[in-house]
């Protein structure tokens, strides 16, 4: 476990760097892109890069897939099945980025009738769009071995060397931008530092792999030869595509139930929370293949221990995500928005908050449904779909957001909290599901309890967050290290797996 555990911290730690770098750069940079370049450009970089988006849906399932057959061979050493895979992998790749390729073709041939009266050239429009598409294709045909390091818990190396080459272009694009104001010169670098970056990772992936000879050739007979590949892509992009259309919803239920107006304010609170909930998720997400390294491995005993390790370390998590959220986000919507018509009503954010909670809560489970390949249960994304439209256009109608997320934590419930646990247990784990709800109904009223203990005594504090933003930060700074230390002591002694992690954490630092 202990090279399991540093390779986890050590993607962890990269990943929550290059988290506050790209945040850094994210708070300035579009300022001087919209001022330097025009609303134009920025408007139609976001468009095109909404289409592409819907393009590369084709590539949903397959990575995730590929990982679960790989964890064994590679915690085996079996470099020749590890090879057979990757060649398989290569041909899946190659065969979707053709798709993309001919599908983006065919839908730039209807440019001349989207995009009229934009204030930017045809010929740019296609310039911009294929550079981009081009970039997208190079992790297709070049850039898909990286699906080894993920599996090898190394996505750390991954991280460093996209991330940096992202870095570094967004900085050249900003001199571009500032200095020349050149919308070519930007484009023509979006796409060049996308190719290098993937040239110089595969060189790192052949010094930490030599051996690794994939043929995309023989990936048509390794279909026949790993027939559930194929069948575990369908499965998964099931799921996949289910969490792609909810994801994206929201807005529009909003715009149709309510106003336009309204999508703008919820988009002010989701665009915080989902800005926090992507820190904890980018370094408790690292453990991902360390998971599948653990299931490969066949140690019953140490992978449910593991397993209430992360439970508790997520609903920890998420219980002061919660907290902060509960008592810091609508003061922090008046100092910076400065109006109190932007707040959306104390039971929306009541309702946004169980829905994040249990969003992020669900990981541990989709983990080790994923490092086990359970993904068969494809009817229940249709059912939470189906579930989730139908309770939204009955209370949108009625309720409008409240009515909205009303069906998105129902929906979730269902099928995350009750059904997807069952699966793992019984299909997976083979273990009866009354040992999750006695380790996991404790961490729901450990949290809960918490959260509303704390809120209450922190009315108590002498500050005015929406006063300003000096009160705001001196009332966030107490509340949240007294929240962090009375929730650290309630986990740490009533919490299953807790202590345990504690534990390890202590040994790992002290080493």
């Amino acid at each position: 476990m202990a090279g399991r555990a540093s390779n986890s911290i050590l993607n962890a730690k990269v990943n929550v760097l290059f988290y506050f770098l790209s945040l850094f750069f994210s708070f300035f940079t579009r300022k001087i892109f919209l001022d330097c370049l025009g609303e134009e450009f920025i408007g139609l970089t976001g468009t095109l890069g909404s289409i592409l988006g819907y393009l590369n849906l084709a590539e949903l399932g397959i990575s995730s897939c590929i990982c679960f057959f790989l964890y064994k061979p590679l915690q085996e050493g079996d470099r020749e099945k590890t090879q057979e895979v990757m060649s398989l992998m290569g041909y899946l790749y190659r065969t979707i980025g053709l798709f993309v390729l001919s599908a983006g073709v065919l839908i730039s041939l209807s440019f001349p009738f989207v995009f009229t009266d934009t204030g930017l050239s045809l010929f740019f429009i296609y310039f911009a769009y294929y550079s981009f598409l081009g970039s997208s294709l190079v992790g297709y045909f070049i850039n898909y071995r990286q699906i080894l390091l993920t599996a090898d818990q190394k996505e750390y190396l991954i991280s460093m060397y996209m991330q940096t080459a992202t870095l570094v272009k967004i900085g050249i694009q900003i001199a571009l931008a500032y200095y020349l104001k050149n919308i070519y010169l930007w484009t023509i670098t979006e796409f060049l530092f996308g190719l290098f970056a993937c040239i110089f990772l595969n060189v790192k992936i052949n010094k930490e792999y030599p051996w690794l000879k994939a043929d995309k050739s023989k990936g048509k007979a390794l279909l026949k030869k790993y027939p559930e590949v194929l069948k575990n892509v369908k499965q998964i992009f099931i799921h996949k595509i289910k969490d792609f259309l909810l994801g994206r919803s929201d807005e529009l239920f909003i715009f149709i139930f309510v106003s336009l107006e309204m999508v703008a304010r919820y988009g002010n609170y989701t665009m915080i929370i989902q800005k926090i909930a992507v820190l904890f998720n980018t370094a408790l997400n690292s453990v991902s293949a360390s998971i599948g390294n653990l299931v490969a491995e066949g140690d019953k005993k140490k992978l449910i221990s593991v397993f209430w390790e992360m439970m508790s370390l997520r609903h920890f998590a998420s219980g002061f995500l919660a907290f902060g959220v509960l008592n810091l986000i609508e003061p922090f919507i008046i100092i910076w928005l400065g109006d109190e018509k932007y707040i959306i009503g104390r039971e929306v954010l009541i309702l946004l908050i169980v829905f994040f909670y249990i969003e992020n809560t669900k990981r541990v489970v989709d983990m080790y449904n994923y490092a086990h390949g359970l993904y068969s249960d494809t009817w229940a994304a249709w059912a939470e779909l189906i579930l989730n439209i139908s309770i939204i256009l009955v209370a949108g109608h009625f309720w409008g957001i409240a009515g909205i997320l009303t069906g998105k934590v129902v929906s979730m419930t269902c099928i995350s909290v009750f059904w997807k646990p069952y699966f793992l247990f019984s299909q997976g784990l083979k273990m009866p599901v009354s040992i999750y709800w006695k380790g996991t109904v404790p961490l729901f009223v450990l949290t809960i309890g918490t959260v509303i203990g704390c809120t209450y005594v922190c009315q108590w504090i002498p500050l005015n967050p929406s006063e300003s933003i000096w009160q705001w930060i001196a009332y966030s700074a107490t509340s949240i290290v007294f929240y962090l230390v009375v929730s650290g002591v309630i986990y740490y002694f009533f919490a299953k797996g807790a202590k345990e992690f504690a534990i390890r954490m202590k040994q790992r630092f002290i080493k």
